[in-house]
């Protein structure tokens, strides 16, 4: 047992005390005691007893810690005892909260989001939301508390990025780091929203259509090009299923071959591929089939029904079609690998006169009944087939040099 030693404590015995080969105690009234090791520390210790239990509360070192420091120390501990407040509760409290404070960064809660969440997405998708974040948000406030964030803080980083002319994304980062505050208050780790009271600070997005060729009397020329396309096989392909699918440039080149059925004439491209994260069923016309099957003894050996020329391994570059028109000789303001879609939409609308509802299902597009309830992916999918072999008809009608009918005016219908 250490041994006790009862003095009245002064700052020159204080400093003066010298060690023992055992700890002892100098005691200084009121609970309050210098505890001496055998090492030559000094450390200030309060004797409390709280709700009748006796316990010890850890003041600091001196010397710095003075003898005065203390003091007031044990004045304020009584103060805490008195209004029915466990000092050293309350300090392990307040050290338990700044933990969490360094750990509940802005960056750490983004990043477990990520993590939580990627497997939910397209890797491309979760690898364009982390660069966002780690070029533009992380770097302002990755090291903030996230229950300390204020909605101007928030801003400040929205209006940088505003301010070089990403309008668009700085709508998308708010978007994201509203996603994230609300895992961090489902997860008890922040108490609001700062995002939510941003409505109107940013400006508008500016319209942007993709570049699309949607013109009747312009179609058969972009086809022509394609079967004419002399880059590799592999392209060439993809190029002419595009107008035939109308399917999303990243959905088209991550196709599988175990998604197609030939038996069945349907391409299923399955949920994690799709905008709105549910699987979609694309019909397969007898032209569409054609170029599948004579694609096939090429690419086989990989997944990918468009396989990278690098590895068998990877899709086709995101890059390729776009590149491919512009070897073609069209222009970034004329057509698009996105403009296929616009293509399809307007002519079978203005010009087939097919039914809207399903033009926009094969556009996997959210489409509702009159009771409001989504359709499913097989919804009308008998019509749809029909409507993608008219279309496809049409398509070789065009490049056969058949009668262009303008928009507007009157077609075959489904």
């Amino acid at each position: 047992m250490p041994r006790k030693v009862t003095s009245s404590l002064t700052d020159l015995k204080v400093k003066n005390t010298k060690p023992a080969e055992k700890q002892y105690k100098l005691f200084d009234g009121g609970g309050l005691f210098l505890l001496v090791t055998p090492t030559g520390g000094k450390l200030w210790r309060l004797k409390y007893r709280f709700g009748g239990i006796e316990k010890l509360m850890t003041l600091g070192a001196y010397p710095q810690i003075t003898l005065s420091d203390a003091r007031d120390k044990r004045v304020e501990a009584k103060k805490k005892i008195d209004a029915g407040i466990d000092p050293t509760e309350e300090k392990k409290a307040a050290k338990i909260k700044q933990i969490e404070l360094i750990e509940n960064t802005f960056q750490n809660i983004a990043l477990d989001w990520h993590l939580k969440n990627k497997n939910e997405w397209t890797s491309g998708y979760a690898e364009a939301i982390i660069k966002r974040l780690k070029r533009d948000v992380f770097p302002v406030i990755g090291d903030r508390p996230i229950k300390e964030i204020k909605t101007s803080e928030i801003l400040s980083v929205l209006e940088t990025v505003e301010a070089r002319g990403a309008i668009e994304l700085a709508h998308r980062l708010k978007a994201l780091c509203g996603q994230i505050f609300r895992y961090a208050i489902a997860s008890d780790k922040a108490q609001n929203d700062p995002t939510v009271n941003l409505k109107g600070s940013l400006k508008p997005v500016p319209t942007r259509h993709h570049a699309a060729i949607t013109e009747p009397e312009n179609i058969p020329g972009l086809l022509r090009a394609i079967d004419g396309y002399r880059g590799t096989f592999v392209v060439k392909c993809a190029l002419q299923l595009a107008p035939l699918f109308f399917v999303r440039p990243g959905e088209l080149r991550h196709a599988e071959w175990a998604e197609i059925d030939f038996d069945s004439a349907l391409w299923t491209i399955p949920a994690g591929l799709m905008k709105m994260r549910v699987s979609h069923i694309v019909p397969l016309s007898r032209q569409a089939i054609e170029i599948l099957k004579s694609l096939q003894p090429f690419t086989c050996s990989s997944r990918y029904v468009f396989p990278s020329a690098r590895s068998n391994e990877r899709s086709m570059s995101n890059n390729a079609i776009l590149a491919a028109l512009r070897r073609m000789g069209f222009e970034k303001d004329e057509m698009s690998g996105h403009g296929f879609l616009a293509m399809a939409r307007t002519i079978l609308d203005e010009v087939l006169q097919i039914r809207p509802d399903f033009i926009e299902h094969q556009l996997a597009h959210a489409v509702r009944d009159p009771n409001g309830r989504a359709y499913n992916r097989t919804s009308h999918l008998a019509e749809r087939a029909k409507m993608m072999q008219v279309w496809a008809d049409y398509l070789d009608g065009l490049k056969a040099g058949a009668k262009v009918i303008p928009l507007k005016r009157a077609g075959a219908t489904v």
